[in-house]
């Protein structure tokens, strides 16, 4: 112990005082959550590669809107990164962990899911001012997407930071947490909170969007026809439901046991389901390239065209591993060297052949 802090104990040593005990042997709970999140980070991972290169790719993806779409790729792969390594310092490994590698794992955590949340916030907006200036694509120059993208994972990095750089309970026991046994109370609600205000602030811009689509279709209803109401209206409907749908779902129940934690709920019995939360978390990194990206028929058929050329690619490397194939090359390109001057030779004859017989049907 360092004067008044308690930097020198073990994990053990926190998780037993806040009543997070964490057993020694391998249970079937362990396994089930370990085996799930495992399965969850490598789709997360594998998807989101996906949206980046289609984008990367693809010019016609070459806009802000997907700039952004992009970097939420980057944030949502970044968080399954994370949550790939909680999944290997989890269950009877958290024991093994330094009071610096543990918080290493959580700001892993906290970084990428302030980076994804602050993505979608920032995807919000752009729309909100695209769809209100009436134009497909913003007018934002790279030069501010690059600024706009930097201070996210600023913002990100930082906020992931917050609790080893003193926002802990090292020196005040107290007001450790029961999910985060190293977190003070007080982060927890703060984080919570932090959080669900900028749900609503994307509930409150989506909402005013789809007033606005809806009040310029009844307005442009005397000159467009009424299908082309209803589909502008019902796709903005799918969209926004979708977005808040799964946000809300995903996201939610973590912060709510979260809040209740920090406030210190001792009947909530958080622990029971706080694992199930955050696989249910990092859910909402892979629903994100499908809302965003698979709704979008180019990027569908980016898409596909990525997976044929891997599959292609794949096939070739299976045929060329292979002896028959090697024999097959070789046999066929000692026949195009064969046959080459003959083919040479037969299609100049038969040129010279054509040639005069022009000649001589014109002279009859």
């Amino acid at each position: 112990m360092e004067g008044n802090c308690y930097n020198n104990e073990t994990i053990s040593f926190f998780y037993n005082r806040s009543g997070k005990n964490i057993s020694k042997e391998w249970r079937t709970q362990d396994y089930v959550v370990v085996s799930l999140g495992l399965t969850v980070c490598i789709i997360v991972i594998l998807a989101n590669i996906l949206v980046m290169v289609a984008i990367f790719t693809n010019r016609r993806f070459h806009f802000p809107i997907y700039y952004l779409l992009g970097n939420l790729a980057a944030a949502d792969l970044f968080a399954g990164i994370s949550y790939l390594y909680l999944m290997f310092h989890t269950g009877p490994w958290t024991m093994k962990l330094s009071t610096q590698e543990w918080f290493l794992r959580q700001n892993l955590i906290d970084t990428s899911l302030t980076a994804s949340v602050a993505n979608l916030l920032a995807i919000a907006v752009e729309r909100h001012q695209t769809i209100f200036t009436m134009q497909l694509h913003s007018q934002m120059t790279n030069r501010r997407v690059i600024l706009l993208i930097s201070g996210i994972w600023a913002t990100a990095i930082f906020m992931g930071m917050v609790p080893a750089m003193g926002w802990h309970c090292l020196c005040n026991l107290n007001s450790c947490s029961t999910m985060a046994p190293m977190y003070s109370k007080s982060y927890l609600v703060f984080w919570a909170v932090l959080n669900l205000l900028t749900f609503f602030i994307m509930m409150a811009v989506y909402t005013r969007i789809f007033v606005y689509v809806r009040h310029k279709s009844q307005r442009m209803s005397q000159h467009t026809s009424e299908t082309r109401q209803k589909e502008t209206v019902v796709n903005l409907m799918k969209t926004v439901s979708m977005i808040l749908g799964c946000f809300v779902i995903c996201w939610t129940p973590g912060l709510v046991l979260l809040m209740l934690d920090g406030m210190g709920c001792k009947s909530c019995q958080v622990l029971r389901f706080e694992k199930y939360c955050l696989v249910l978390a990092e859910c909402n990194s892979l629903v994100n390239p499908i809302i965003y990206s698979f709704r979008d028929k180019e990027m569908l058929l980016t898409f596909k065209r990525i997976l044929c050329c891997l599959c292609r690619r794949g096939n070739d490397r299976k045929n060329t591993l292979s002896g028959v194939h090697f024999n097959t090359l070789e046999q066929e390109t000692y026949k195009i060297r064969d046959v080459e001057p003959a083919e040479k030779v037969n299609g100049t004859s038969l040129v010279l052949k054509g040639a005069e017989d022009t000649v001589t049907s014109s002279e009859s």
